[in-house]
């Protein structure tokens, strides 16, 4: 099969998958997955399609059913969202203060928080989970204000840091847009979220990311930190042995 063929036969398989993997990819053309992966960088070039760890996407998506808007994503993949939660709660201690990004993830770990009667020290700028913090009298609730942004229903920007810019934190629990263990990097959409993101990392000890495991296919547009800058992914089902494979390399704990 000649190169161009293989590489439209590799789009029919995207049209009807949605992604490709380079294992599956080399079986079914006989060839290297060097090989395959030469074929993706090359159609990558052309925007024909999106690498990711282990494969590739189709450029329109990579973020299926995710936006930037807050108050759309609340009540979608609770379920997995609540397991996620329940093992991010585990690594809390009383005493601790932690920081909660804008994540619709972390209004669960909120709840969970709140169930456990922990007493602790929370930091957020997110109104979804000031809100929650109002009914429980053991966390000791800071919320960082500053400009508010309607799409994350929180506050962010310059003031937003100013406001950080003491604090030190025993843990924080970062929500994901995209995952690229491809290229190293963490990416959001809302850069004025990216910089917050990433000054909460440098102001912690450990930095944990709270994600579902389908993030490890996405990308977005801010990068916000790496792999080397976290402690550990939590996600809500096992991850493949490539993906578990990769974030070894990077001495990134999964949960």
């Amino acid at each position: 099969m000649f190169v161009e063929e293989r590489h439209q036969e590799i789009l029919r398989l995207l049209e009807e998958n949605e992604k490709v993997k380079v294992k599956d990819l080399s079986k079914r053309f006989e060839v290297t997955e060097d090989c395959i992966r030469k074929d993706l960088a090359s159609m990558e070039v052309k925007n024909l399609l999106k690498r990711t760890y282990g494969g590739a996407v189709r450029p329109d998506t990579l973020h299926p059913g995710h936006n930037n808007i807050v108050s759309t994503r609340k009540d979608k993949n609770i379920k997995e969202k609540q397991q996620i939660a329940k093992k991010a709660v585990e690594l809390i201690r009383n005493g601790d203060m932690i920081f909660l990004d804008t994540s619709t993830t972390n209004i669960e770990l909120a709840k969970e928080i709140i169930k456990r009667e922990l007493q602790i020290t929370v930091v957020s700028c997110m109104l979804d989970i000031a809100e929650l913090f109002t009914t429980t009298k053991n966390v000791n609730f800071i919320l960082l204000g500053g400009q508010f942004n309607r799409s994350q229903n929180g506050f962010l920007g310059e003031l937003t840091r100013q406001m950080m810019e003491n604090f030190r934190f025993d843990i924080c629990f970062m929500g994901v847009v995209g995952a690229d263990l491809f290229n190293n990097v963490i990416t959001t959409y809302v850069p004025e979220d990216g910089i917050m993101k990433r000054d909460a990392v440098q102001k912690s000890s450990q930095c944990y990311l709270v994600m579902e495991s389908n993030k490890f296919d996405f990308k977005a547009n801010y990068v916000y930190a790496t792999f080397n800058d976290i402690e550990g992914v939590i996600c809500e089902r096992e991850l493949s042995e490539e993906i578990k494979k990769k974030l070894e390399e990077y001495q990134t704990k999964i949960i």
